[in-house]
């Protein structure tokens, strides 16, 4: 069985790597199948191949090496490297990013929490206190310090519940000072940033409009 196959379709060009062959094999066969590409081509465009390892993982070094050999020639790239398999640490980091985590804690004045993902916090974070997460946060406990979503520079996020006592509320690296914006005083206020990249407030009655993706997920 080849190491290495050709194959076209309407995208482009892919290399199919036989995920069981060896990795010298591999670069053996690839250079032998460019250098006869490389002759028969009788165009002068850029090239650019899809690299399909099906569930071979392969190693940053392997896609390094890879990468240098199709490079070598004039005319070819690697547009990326596509496997059907993820490491476990990817697969894990995927995981909490789809979860909700509930958090209980007080966050005292000084303190920082990191989340990632979506978080429902029924804690409460003090004057000075920060509750960072790269998802969604849902606020149904007390906020009197600085609450951000979408940490560190995702603006499609939002922050929902009563914000009208806390210091701050970002979203991404678009932030609002509560004092001055002054939401609602409940729990359906939900901020978010507009198509204008400004913080603003808006009721979860508005959801729909405000955030699309995140009506649909949660039931809507």
């Amino acid at each position: 069985m080849q190491s290495v196959v050709l194959r076209g379709n309407q995208d482009g060009y892919q290399l199919v790597l036989d995920q069981s062959a060896g990795f010298e094999d591999i670069k053996l066969e690839l250079r032998t199948l460019l250098d006869k590409l490389a002759a028969d081509a009788t165009t002068t465009s850029t090239i650019s191949f899809d690299v399909l390892t099906a569930n071979r993982l392969m190693t940053q070094d392997e896609n390094q090496a890879l990468s240098k050999i199709v490079s070598s020639y004039e005319h070819f790239t690697i547009h990326k490297i596509i496997a059907d398999v993820i490491t476990i640490a990817d697969a894990t980091r995927l995981k909490e990013q789809d979860n909700v985590h509930l958090v209980t804690q007080t966050i005292r004045n000084g303190q920082t929490l990191t989340m990632k993902g979506d978080v429902l916090f029924l804690g409460v974070i003090n004057e000075g206190g920060r509750l960072l997460t790269s998802g969604n946060l849902f606020i149904m406990g007390t906020i009197l310090g600085i609450a951000q979503a979408g940490f560190p520079s995702n603006e499609d996020k939002v922050v929902m519940g009563n914000l009208a006592q806390a210091q701050q509320v970002r979203i991404g690296e678009q932030i609002s000072i509560v004092e001055a914006d002054q939401p609602e005083t409940d729990f359906q206020t939900v901020a978010y940033v507009n198509d204008l990249h400004v913080l603003e407030y808006g009721q979860l009655s508005d959801l729909k409009t405000i955030n699309p993706k995140l009506y649909h997920q949660i039931g809507g």
